[in-house]
């Protein structure tokens, strides 16, 4: 091991994903094995997940120590997402790292969710600080790090925007995943109808979109339009948000992290708005955007070499957490 490396076992059970991933404070992830529930029907009901998690978590975390190639006496540290996220599935990720942690007697590092997401993006752009466009089932947030925090600079006031778009699908019976799905259907669209675009302030809304582009369906406009028409118009409110924290922060950098930055749609909107500024703009490798093991993994590691840790009778799940709330001691800029 080289001399001050930080090895860190990172659990990751906030919603969907059961996963498990190996990284070094240095940027090396050894491993990253993950493990996604899929309803039969609808969406994710906590519970459920929850109880695929315990199933799966043994096995998840048995494969990521392999792929690694490191024992659990060669670990700094074992890392865990406390939130935000859904309780069930939360405290099933928790109990599993507590208990790593007690029996080899390893530090508990707490993670939260979504600074994992900008960190991971963060170590596979190379960025140093970039604005943060993070988009996903459970999160639309636009931030990027001033003064010893990720500060927001917009997001939804309802529903995420990968939740609009999934939901859709759902509800049209596309199934899951729904963004790619619709995506593709939008390719095909040849009308745009106007739907609300709901931008306040710096803040979004995507609900009333979602209710009127179903009501269009119904009422007897085609498929591949209204797709074309719901995607064009989320895609461009939050295109607007993001150009206008750029414009407010100065940043020169932009990436986009989160299960929608597999979205070749919305990367290209974002590039050329970056482009436009003369700024530079690279997704989160697609490995790392959907829940991960390695991104829990590589943000304890780095929290652990800064000092953050937490006692075990004081690791509370934080359903709500939010990113703004957390210190990030191991970022001076």
């Amino acid at each position: 091991m080289r001399e001050m490396e930080v090895i860190v076992l990172g659990i990751e059970s906030t919603a969907h994903t059961f996963g498990a991933g190996i990284a070094t404070s240095d940027g090396r992830i050894l491993s990253n094995v993950n493990d996604v529930y899929k309803p039969p029907h609808g969406g994710i009901h906590p519970r459920e997940a929850a109880e695929h998690h315990s199933k799966v978590a043994a096995d998840v975390i048995a494969r990521a120590f392999d792929e690694a190639g490191v024992s659990p006496k060669e670990l700094s540290g074992v890392a865990v997402a406390l939130g935000p996220g859904m309780g069930p599935c939360l405290r099933v990720g928790a109990t599993v790292a507590r208990t790593l942690a007690l029996l080899y007697d390893l530090p508990l590092v707490p993670v939260n969710h979504a600074v994992a997401h900008i960190e991971i993006a963060r170590l596979t752009t190379g960025f140093k600080d970039p604005l943060v466009v993070y988009v996903a089932g459970g999160n639309t947030i636009v931030t990027t790090y001033v003064e010893g925090r990720y500060r927001i600079f917009g997001e939804t006031l309802d529903i995420p925007l990968g939740n609009c778009l999934d939901t859709f699908a759902r509800e049209i019976g596309l199934g899951m995943p729904g963004v790619p799905k619709v995506e593709e259907l939008a390719k095909k669209g040849k009308r745009y109808y106007p739907l609300p675009y709901t931008v306040k302030g710096q803040d979004l809304s995507f609900s009333g979109l979602l209710t009127a582009a179903l009501r269009l369906l119904r009422e007897g406009a085609r498929l591949e339009d209204v797709c074309y028409s719901l995607v064009e118009t989320a895609y461009s409110m939050l295109v607007e948000v993001a150009e206008r924290a750029m414009a407010h922060t100065g940043k020169t950098e932009l990436t986009l992290t989160g299960g929608v930055a597999r979205s070749p749609l919305l990367s290209e909107k974002l590039r050329k708005m970056a482009e436009a500024r003369g700024a530079v703009y690279k997704p989160v490798e697609p490995e790392y955007a959907g829940d991960n093991g390695a991104m829990i993994a590589y943000t304890g590691a780095l929290a652990l070499s800064a000092g953050v840790t937490v006692p075990v009778e004081r690791s509370f799940i934080r359903p709500l957490w939010r990113m703004d709330e957390v210190e990030i001691p191991w970022r001076s800029s």
